[in-house]
C-alpha cells in the first residue's frame, strides 16, 4: 500500500539531514528540461509566471541558475525533510528511525511540480515550482501536460510494487490532478480530514495538511500495509466518522477542543 503526499512552499536546508541515507530522484533528466526553460525566465517574468513577489521571484531565478547535478549530501537534502509546510509538521521526518525510513522509501510518494515524483529520501536542491504553474514546454502548455503521463505509469508501478495494490491520496486537489487516476489500476482511498467549528464539521486547511502528514506518519509506524487498517487512525483527536464517509472516500473527524 503506496501513499501519496505533496510538497511544500516551505523549505529548511540549514538543518542538517538526521540521516545518512539518501537515494537520487528517478527523473532528473526531466526534471532539467524544466529547468533549462525556467532559466530564461526574468526575475520579472518568473514573479508573473508564479504570482510571487520580486524578492521571491530573484530568489528563485537565483535557485534555477545555480541549480546542478549530481546532487550530493553537501548540496542537497533528503526531500521529507527538507519540505517544512504544514503537511511535513505532521510527518516530522526527522524523528524517523533507520527502520521508519527504509519502510517510508517503500510506501510514501512525494509529488513536485519540478521532480515528478520523489521518495522521502531522494535528494533535492531549493526550488519552488508548483504543479499548478502554466508554464509551456514541449508536451504542453503546463505542468500536467508535462508530467502526468510519466506520473501515472511510476505511480501504478510504485503502488504494485509495495505490495498492496492501494493508493491512500493525502496529496491536495492541485497535485493530485497530475495523475490519472482511470490509468491506475490501484484502489484510490482519499481520507478527508475535518474539524468541528460552531457545531459543525468542515474541512480547515491549516489542520487538514497537518492531518495528512499525521495519517503518512502513523501509517509509516505502524507499517500499514492493509486498507481496513486505515479507520484506526486515532491521533491528535482525529477518529473515523463512518456516517460522513462514503465509498473510498474515508472521511475523519475531530471534535472543539479535542485537540
Amino acid at each position: 500500500m503506496l501513499s501519496v503526499i505533496s510538497p511544500a512552499k516551505s523549505l529548511d536546508f540549514e538543518t542538517p539531514a538526521t540521516t545518512a541515507r539518501h537515494s537520487q530522484p528517478d527523473f532528473l533528466d526531466r526534471s532539467r528540461e524544466l529547468i533549462e526553460i525556467l532559466r530564461d525566465y526574468s526575475p520579472q517574468r518568473l514573479s508573473e509566471l508564479m504570482g510571487i513577489s520580486d524578492k521571491l521571484a530573484g530568489l528563485n531565478a537565483a535557485r534555477f541558475a545555480e541549480w546542478h547535478t549530481p546532487f550530493t549530501p553537501d548540496n542537497a537534502k533528503p526531500a521529507a525533510q527538507a519540505f517544512k509546510g504544514d503537511v511535513y509538521v505532521g510527518l516530522e521526518a526527522d524523528t524517523f528511525g533507520d527502520d521508519d525510513n527504509a519502510f517510508a522509501q517503500d510506501h510514501l510518494r512525494i509529488l513536485s511540480g519540478l521532480y515528478g515524483l520523489l521518495r522521502p529520501l531522494d535528494l533535492i536542491q531549493p526550488y519552488r515550482l508548483e504543479m499548478g504553474t502554466r508554464l509551456d514546454n514541449p508536451a504542453g502548455r503546463d505542468l500536467y501536460a508535462f508530467w502526468r503521463e510519466t506520473l501515472t505509469a511510476e505511480l501504478d508501478r510504485a503502488v504494485a510494487a509495495s505490495g498492496s495494490p492501494v493508493l491512500v491520496n493525502l496529496a491536495s486537489n492541485e497535485y493530485f490532478k497530475a495523475i490519472d487516476p482511470k490509468r491506475l489500476s490501484a484502489r484510490v482511498i482519499t481520507p478527508v480530514f475535518k474539524d468541528e467549528k460552531n457545531g459543525k464539521f468542515k474541512i480547515i486547511s491549516f489542520y487538514a495538511k497537518k492531518a495528512r502528514g499525521l495519517m503518512a506518519a502513523w501509517m509509516i509506524r505502524q507499517r500499514l500495509d492493509d486498507p481496513d487498517g486505515l479507520k484506526a487512525f486515532d491521533v491528535a483527536g482525529y477518529r473515523f466518522n463512518d456516517a460522513m464517509s462514503q465509498g473510498d472516500t474515508l472521511v475523519f473527524t475531530r471534535e472543539e477542543g479535542a485537540a
